[in-house]
């Protein structure tokens, strides 16, 4: 890697002939196949971009020329060579560089990224504003992959690209679809031949003097080009649906073909007005096992570089995933009733849908990345009276927001949305967090709103909301591991609305939603070790709330805590905090745990969970305040501020 080596920005490789840009492309796949194997990534698809990130970074005066990269998975060969070899190794780690672009991490990050879809609309911006500040110099380049593609903002982008005067490149990477009629001579001529300067510098001044002569104007220039367009299909027997957008349309390119890409991107660089280059990658390109199961390698984990054989963390409990719980029972309640169906965008192995998909294919729905569709989608179909599961991550059911009320709450439509990786979800960060599905969701009317504190009461709930509920039904449930070694437990109805409480106390009052409440046992059972009385009180639901329990709580304690894995503002604390000042309990103190009013950063589960201070030594803390707030006299013995042994 000795080229790479020597790489510190992009000023360095323009210096550097075609086949040494060649072998830093060998040297950059060589380094994140080594970096990824110990420090694990999104692999395969920036495997996939290597040639184009050189091309681009070769060709164009960036940062200066913007480029804009959709999702940020294919982005890696972007960030070192853009300054960030030397701190790679620190990527999705706290302290560390995002595994997403980030322009407070670079200049060379013109735009942020971590859902998909959004780099069409976000460079079309970039390049509008250029043109109204004369900045004519400047070019803009938006890379989107095919997945990106099926996404509604990406089609309003496209939409709108061909009504603003701007002179966007869009580059579709295409690492998945099958393309049919895309090869053969005549092909071949016509992206060499559509491609050439000679050709479009010939045929923009044709375009001046017919303008010049006023044979044409802007009006006409479209339908000119729709003309064009249509002759070009003829000849290809191929259609595209850009140049139905009138965006000029080049491809296939081979993106694993440096020089080609470069002579081409050379060719179109300074080309006015929207243009889409499409080229064909392959997801794990140089490293045969993702090549051969790119969606497997799409973030393996740890793997050995050399075998191939990704490596599974050592356990000493058996438990399943979350995720895995819900696609195996989604399965078993499928057994027993055929009116229910599954939908995800474009996770089905993420959320283990594919369960369903395996077992029961005419029932199990991927609608690609396309949120707010997975939602109305849904809607119908409960109309109609199945019963639909919408998996959904958390972070991603943002973007069905709408959706949500207009099209299942406002219906009252037995939709059961299943949340995916709600709260903290780690190395991903701040794009992917979902922490804000229980202030967004409270506000809006027919919506049951649950959080299981286990595995048993996921069945639970989800058995619940098939056979005891006729209403639209949240359920929200974390990344990663359960409590449970016998998660597999005899489902029943639980009464909506009702919550229970795990144990007395007589000083405090602990009220947790979810599974961060085996965190707050934890807490409690070494506050117990420092006679300090907890009670602790697990309210499955947000909504319908357990008011019972906070009467009982309201009569009983004056110090009551709340706890969630989600932002403060509009959750538990704040439903506990309404119902208190509603009812006329105004001398409780009560103390909200939760998430800050900030974005959290990327890190481990355990290290995000202790900076928030919500792993069991944080609640422990705050526990321990309140009682000395309380009993002034009364001292925490040193041994135990910070102990790091977890009772059983």
């Amino acid at each position: 890697m000795k080229l790479l080596q020597k790489i510190n920005s992009p000023t360095d490789l323009k210096g550097l002939t075609i086949d040494e840009l060649v072998n830093v492309c060998s040297d950059l796949r060589e380094f994140i196949i080594d970096q990824l194997s110990h420090n694990p990534g999104h692999f395969a698809s920036s495997l996939g971009t290597v040639e184009l990130t050189v091309a681009l970074h070769y060709l164009f005066n960036t940062p200066y020329d913007r480029i804009v990269w959709d999702v940020g998975h294919q982005a890696y060969s972007h960030k070192i060579l853009t300054g960030r070899r030397d701190v790679f190794h620190t990527n999705r780690k706290l302290g560390g560089i995002s595994g997403f672009t980030n322009p407070n991490e670079s200049e060379y990050d013109s735009f942020g990224a971590g859902h998909a879809s959004t780099s069409i609309s976000a460079a079309l911006g970039i390049a509008v504003a250029a043109n109204l500040k004369k900045e004519n110099d400047r070019h803009v380049i938006a890379v989107i992959g095919d997945g990106a593609m099926t996404g509604g903002l990406a089609f309003e982008g496209l939409n709108n690209a061909c009504s603003q005067p701007n002179n966007l490149l869009i580059i579709l990477n295409d690492n998945d679809m099958s393309i049919d009629n895309n090869v053969g001579g005549l092909q071949n001529y016509l992206v060499k031949l559509t491609t050439s300067a000679k050709y479009n510098k010939l045929r923009n001044e044709v375009y001046n003097k017919f303008k010049q002569s006023k044979l044409i104007d802007e009006n006409q220039k479209n339908s000119v080009l729709r003309f064009n367009n249509s002759m070009k299909s003829l000849l290809t027997k191929q259609q595209n649906m850009f140049e139905g957008f009138n965006i000029r349309y080049f491809g296939p390119v081979d993106g694993h073909n440096l020089p080609e890409l470069i002579r081409v991107l050379n060719n179109i660089k300074d080309m006015k007005g929207p243009r889409l280059l499409h080229i064909k990658t392959i997801k794990g390109k140089g490293y045969k096992p993702a090549e051969k199961a790119a969606t497997i390698w799409h973030a393996p984990g740890l793997f050995n570089k050399e075998t191939g054989e990704r490596l599974a963390l050592k356990r000493n409990i058996i438990t399943q995933l979350y995720q895995d719980v819900f696609g195996k029972t989604l399965v078993e309640l499928a057994d027993n009733n055929d009116k229910i169906v599954g939908i995800t965008p474009a996770m089905p192995s993420g959320c283990s849908m594919s369960f369903l998909m395996n077992k029961y294919p005419e029932r199990a729905f991927d609608v690609g990345i396309a949120e707010g569709h997975a939602v109305t989608f849904s809607a119908g179909m409960a109309k109609e009276g199945l019963i639909p599961f919408c998996n959904i991550y958390s972070s991603f059911m943002q973007r069905a927001f709408d959706e949500v009320i207009h099209d299942v709450a406002l219906q009252n439509l037995k939709v059961i949305f299943c949340l995916d990786r709600a709260g903290l979800v780690g190395e991903d960060g701040a794009t992917h967090h979902g922490v804000f599905d229980l202030s967004y969701f409270r506000p809006i009317p027919n919506l049951v709103i649950s959080a299981p504190l286990n595995e048993h009461d996921l069945r639970n709930l989800m058995y619940t909301a098939v056979y005891g509920n006729d209403a639209p039904f949240v359920i929200r449930y974390p990344r990663g591991r359960g409590e449970l070694s016998n998660w597999q437990n005899k489902m029943e109805n639980i009464k909506i609305g009702k919550g229970r409480k795990l144990k007395d106390g007589n000083e405090i009052a602990l009220l947790s939603l979810g599974t961060i409440g085996n965190e707050a046992s934890k807490a409690i059972a070494k506050a117990e070790e420092l006679g300090i009385s907890v009670a602790h009180y697990d309210m499955i639901f947000l909504k319908p709330i357990d008011k019972d329990i906070l009467k009982e709580v309201a009569e009983n304690f004056k110090h009551v805590i709340t706890l969630e894995n989600g932002v403060i503002t509009g959750g538990l604390g704040s439903a506990v905090l309404e119902y208190f000042s509603d009812n006329g309990y105004d001398n409780i103190s009560v103390h909200r745990l939760g998430l800050p009013d900030e974005f959290v950063t990327h890190g481990s589960m355990n290290e995000l969970l202790n900076l928030c201070k919500l792993d069991y030594e944080g609640i422990l803390d705050s526990v321990v305040q309140i009682h000395k707030k309380k009993k002034k006299e009364f001292k925490l013995p040193q041994f135990i501020s910070r102990d790091k042994t977890i009772p059983k």
